[in-house]
């Protein structure tokens, strides 16, 4: 396997996740009633909760984002 295949592969899941980062956090930014009612219907709590949930896996996701896709992006980007 190529450098250019692993540099491909790592553009197009930074591009995938990132654009669910970014539709998730607009999602709960602009429209937090709709989301809340909708994941209150499956998995019952209170709002305070459901807020903290949000914000944690947030932010979780967005390091995993980084570790996992961005930081070997560039590295390969470097290396090449």
């Amino acid at each position: 396997m190529g450098i250019e295949i692993l540099i491909g592969f790592f553009k197009w899941c930074t591009l995938i996740n990132g654009g669910l980062l970014v539709f998730w956090t607009a999602m709960c930014a602009f429209v937090p009633d709709t989301v809340y009612r909708l994941q209150s219907r499956w998995f019952p709590m209170s709002r305070d909760h459901y807020n903290l949930l949000m914000y944690a896996f947030l932010g979780l996701f967005k390091i995993v984002f980084l570790v996992f896709n961005v930081v070997p992006l560039v590295s390969l980007l470097l290396m090449s």
